[in-house]
């Protein structure tokens, strides 16, 4: 056997979260009420419905995924190359995210693709920084003028005075 997470424990997991979503959703469809009422049905009755095609397909990808261990021996889902992987892209995605918080979305952007473009790409800093720099331009134009919708803002949009 080879060293990491199975095939068949990935879609047990995945089973199990997406059953407990369907679940979830299908209780708040209950407690909106799923009766009919003199306007018809109640408010809770589609979103009933829909938690329980979630659960159903949920136990069905568990029953699949059941009958097929034995045919592909489980197989390796993930292992430490592509943990690495996922690592790699969700690391910088996570900082991003992070970082949007207290500098705001244009320089978290800025920060996130030149260092993506440096680290992962193998580009100069001095390729990387402007295009970084040119995005979250765009992006403010784009956002902030054009359709003016305001983003997050951070400390740095305040002391250009762009807040």
């Amino acid at each position: 056997m080879q060293n990491g997470i199975s095939r068949f424990a990935m879609e047990c997991v995945a089973s199990a979260a997406t059953g407990a979503a369907g679940a979830a959703v299908a209780v708040g469809g209950l407690q909106g009420g799923i009766g009919w009422n003199e306007a018809g049905p109640e408010p809770g009755t589609f979103p009933f419905a829909v938690g329980l095609i979630i659960v159903a397909g949920s136990l069905g990808t568990l029953v699949q995924a059941i009958r097929s261990r034995g045919r592909d021996g489980g197989g390796v889902f993930l292992d430490a190359v592509r943990l690495r992987r996922v690592a790699a892209f969700f690391g910088p995605m996570a900082a991003f995210v992070a970082l949007s918080i207290p500098l705001g979305l244009y320089v978290a952007s800025a920060l996130y693709l030149a260092g993506v473009m440096a680290l992962q790409g193998g580009y100069r800093l001095r390729s990387a920084v402007p295009v970084g720099l040119g995005v979250a331009a765009l992006l403010w134009l784009v956002f902030e003028t054009w359709f003016q919708v305001p983003l997050l803002k951070g400390p740095v949009e305040a002391w250009l005075g762009l807040a």
